[in-house]
């Protein structure tokens, strides 16, 4: 991957950056939690956004807490045409530091379902443009009628 490559990059718009905005998920997010990590979500009107939340307790090195943000992003990136919009903070538990980037991916994946912020697996989802959400409609040819 080219890191200057603007398609490939996890674009600022999809983050939660300012300390405002984590407490204010903090304070009115809804909690789902798995022995790897904590999905913190406050629903919202504007595209999702991801914070995250790595701490040195989680592993003393930055290079395996930099590992776990690289797949939760990576993760994120793939699925936010098909995230309902609000800000998602994922809060990392020690137990992530062992566990392989697919078990990472597979229990985001699973805790954003469980939330209700990605649709069920299995569910046919209508495919929007890049870097929006699903919850936007799209028309088909199937849809429309002439």
């Amino acid at each position: 991957m080219n890191a200057t490559d603007p398609c490939k990059r996890f674009p600022r718009s999809a983050r939660v950056r300012s300390r405002s905005e984590y407490s204010a998920v903090f304070d009115g997010a809804r909690r789902v939690s798995d022995p790897l990590m904590t999905v913190h979500w406050l629903r919202g009107e504007t595209p999702a956004r991801l914070g995250l939340a790595v701490s040195k307790k989680v592993d003393t090195r930055a290079v395996g807490r930099n590992r776990i943000k690289r797949v939760l992003r990576d993760a994120t990136r793939h699925l936010l045409w098909q995230m309902v919009g609000g800000d998602f903070v994922v809060v990392a538990r020690a137990a992530a530091k062992t566990a392989s980037n697919d078990e990472i991916r597979q229990a985001f994946e699973r805790l954003l379902r469980r939330a209700g912020a990605l649709p069920p697996a299995g569910a046919e989802v209508t495919i929007a443009s890049p870097g929006k959400n699903a919850s936007l409609p799209m028309n088909t040819p199937a849809s429309t009628s002439g």
